[in-house]
């Protein structure tokens, strides 16, 4: 069944490529530009959907050894994800139940993390350890001090987290239809390289739409790899619920029009980019995978932008260490120096624009479909 599939997209774009066409939505659709930039609409986002569903905190392989640990920022709050010593993941807020300093930073091995500030200490499962001057909290029962706990679990090569510690984690009904796709990718056995994060001038609901659509590869990357080697304003498009998937066909793809024999793996004959509703990009190529994730930060148009690279081999010399460290900077500097340098001109356009409205094409279709689940979600109002 996989490689009916596989075939059936490959076969999809190879049509798309040989007649210059692509997937498109029914019609244009408009979006007024309150959906950008209005504040309460930002705060409902971080609210009600961005604490409330499943977020992918960190690859798997970022932790893969027992014991192994890492903290990172989300929505302003420290996360510590920890590997404890029987290969269990935990989700922790990283805040001592003491005066609330932060017992770990970075990454690394350990088993347990001590406080900065009075020494309090914990296990890498949260509990607390030990307290300095025990005399002094007599009455405190320590196992009700351990650090918070968030909802997690462990899946597609990914530690899934829900930033609120009362709700519950259901991602089966999260990803839906999605799940077996992503089981197909096997992340899980590949090998974590490295990540860089940075802010930018954007709505992270703009900055996510990027992702969505080839049109503006050769005005954006026409210099760089991604315009010179993938086809423009060509694309497939296939819904997964409220997530979806698109292959932007690479220009040899049309070389198996005379081959019927040839591969027909996706992944070799086009760019594979999945969005994981509600801030997860996934974008595969022969070698990797590009793990980019969008939050706001603090204004309705700033956004702080995480950029991770995977190998589908991980490496195990210096040789393909150093080959992967090109392949992440050629990629990095693509987002980095080539969408987000546009990007937050859009930003502006989105605070000092005067119209009201923005319409997006027929051949935007990704586009279109981030925007009409979030407005479904958010109640805005779409023509």
């Amino acid at each position: 069944m996989m490689v009916d599939i596989d075939d059936a997209l490959t076969e999809r774009a190879l049509r798309h490529a040989l007649n210059g066409t692509t997937d498109m939505a029914d019609r244009e659709l408009r979006v007024p530009l309150h959906y950008y930039r209005d504040p309460k609409i930002t705060e409902i986002e971080e609210s009600q959907i961005l604490r409330r569903v499943p977020l992918a905190i960190v690859p798997s392989a970022h932790i893969g050894e027992n014991n192994d640990y890492t903290v990172r920022s989300v929505l302003g709050d420290s996360l510590l994800v920890t590997r404890d010593r029987t290969g269990v993941s935990h989700v922790l807020l990283n805040y001592c139940r003491h005066r609330g300093a932060m017992p770990a930073c970075g990454s690394g091995n350990a088993s347990r993390f001590v406080c900065p500030y009075h020494a309090w200490t914990y296990r890498n499962t949260g509990e607390l350890l030990t307290v300095p001057g025990r005399a002094g909290f007599d009455s405190m029962d320590r196992s009700d001090y351990g650090l918070v706990e968030l909802p997690s679990e462990e899946r597609h090569g990914f530690i899934w987290a829900v930033l609120t510690a009362d709700a519950a984690i259901d991602l089966d009904a999260h990803l839906g239809p999605l799940d077996d796709e992503l089981a197909r990718w096997d992340y899980a056995n590949y090998g974590y390289h490295t990540d860089r994060e940075f802010s930018s001038e954007v709505s992270w609901k703009g900055a996510l739409e990027a992702f969505a659509e080839s049109y503006h590869f050769p005005f954006v990357h026409g210099q760089s790899v991604i315009g010179q080697n993938t086809l423009p304003n060509t694309s497939v498009y296939d819904g997964f619920g409220k997530h979806h998937r698109m292959g932007f066909p690479f220009t040899w793809i049309k070389n198996l029009a005379a081959d019927p024999n040839a591969a027909r793996d996706p992944s070799a004959n086009m760019g594979v980019i999945y969005w994981i509703y509600p801030n997860l990009i996934l974008a595969n190529s022969p070698v990797g995978v590009e793990i980019i994730d969008m939050l706001p930060e603090g204004d309705p148009t700033r956004c702080t932008v995480r950029h991770s690279w995977m190998g589908r081999i991980p490496a195990t010399t210096d040789d393909m260490r150093a080959a992967y460290d090109t392949v992440y900077e050629s990629v990095h500097a693509a987002v980095r120096d080539e969408d987000f340098a546009m990007l937050p001109q859009c930003g502006q356009g989105v605070r000092h624009g005067q119209h009201d409205h923005m319409v997006i094409g027929r051949n935007e279709i990704g586009v279109q479909h981030m925007i009409k689940v979030f407005a479904q979600e958010l109640g805005v109002a779409l023509a």
